[in-house]
């Protein structure tokens, strides 16, 4: 081996390992941005508001669970939890059927309108929601779902529709046709290998967008406060914001900071059930 060739196995090695070195000390610096204003929320939630102000980053003395209790009781979190998780189930139920079989149609069928339908669901991405909530709000009205549960569910579908089809599409193209193909020869119908071949082969990608949707509905602040204005239907965001108007000066900062921990506990329990499938979906892009 020539001192030439030797050298020039050494300049690979030593770049992949800076690069390395680089590309973990990144992921060590964002784990830290993410995981420090967590940690500091769940002991600000476990502290007096007197301890907040006076030490803000120190332990708490004695652990306040009672936060817990005052937020989900005389603050109300309990009440806006069970609206939000019922609307947040019910919606991202009916967006991921719907939009996993209008994806499969766009994707697999051809027919007249296709291509409108497809540019159609992309300008419904395009379209910015606060242009839209004046018009819901009286199309709602108009039709007594103003202020209500399913009013607000049918607001969440809406939004979250086109975002759906748009992601679940490339999912259902790059499933093999053969599949499908030898499911119909073995007498299985359309809605049969849909069901039953198809879409579990797109688990992966099911499981990615539910987790986007998941977090988008649950995070959703403008929608409620449009379209909801009785205290017992308010979601989380808008309850928390109500909480905090209606406390003004006397707000109790521990219940306000254990409101936000239970804000955020249900969005990791989805993260961590769905991880793995959604390690899958993006293991499944890189080798595409």
């Amino acid at each position: 081996m020539t001192p030439v060739s030797a050298g020039l196995r050494k300049r690979p090695a030593i770049s992949e390992k800076v690069v390395g070195l680089i590309s973990h000390s990144g992921m060590g610096l964002w784990s830290l941005a993410v995981l420090l204003p967590l940690a500091w929320t769940v002991m600000s939630s476990l502290k007096t508001t007197r301890e907040i102000f006076t030490s803000p980053f120190g332990l708490p003395r004695h652990l306040q669970f009672v936060n817990y209790a005052h937020a989900w009781t005389t603050a109300g979190i309990g009440q806006y939890f069970v609206n939000t998780v019922v609307v947040v189930t019910v919606a991202l139920t009916i967006v991921m059927s719907l939009g996993a079989m209008m994806a499969y149609g766009l994707a697999r069928f051809d027919f007249p309108g296709k291509f409108i339908i497809h540019k159609l669901v992309l300008a419904g991405m395009t379209f910015p929601i606060f242009l839209a909530v004046v018009p819901l709000f009286f199309t709602l009205k108009d039709v007594g779902l103003l202020d209500s549960l399913p009013g607000l569910i049918l607001a969440y579908v809406a939004f979250a529709l086109p975002f759906t089809v748009f992601f679940l599409i490339p999912f259902f193209e790059d499933l093999p046709k053969e599949i499908a193909e030898a499911a119909v020869t073995d007498g299985a119908g359309e809605w049969r290998t849909f069901f039953s071949v198809m879409l579990p082969m797109a688990g992966p990608g099911i499981a990615s967008v539910s987790i986007l949707n998941f977090v988008g509905l649950w995070n959703q602040f403008l929608l409620p406060v449009v379209l909801i204005s009785d205290p017992g239907k308010m979601m989380l965001t808008e309850g928390m914001q109500t909480f905090a108007a209606r406390a003004g000066y006397s707000l109790d900062y521990g219940a306000m900071f254990a409101a936000a921990v239970i804000t955020v506990i249900p969005v990791l329990i989805v993260y961590v059930a769905f991880q793995r499938r959604l390690l899958a979906s993006v293991s499944q892009g890189a080798l595409k």
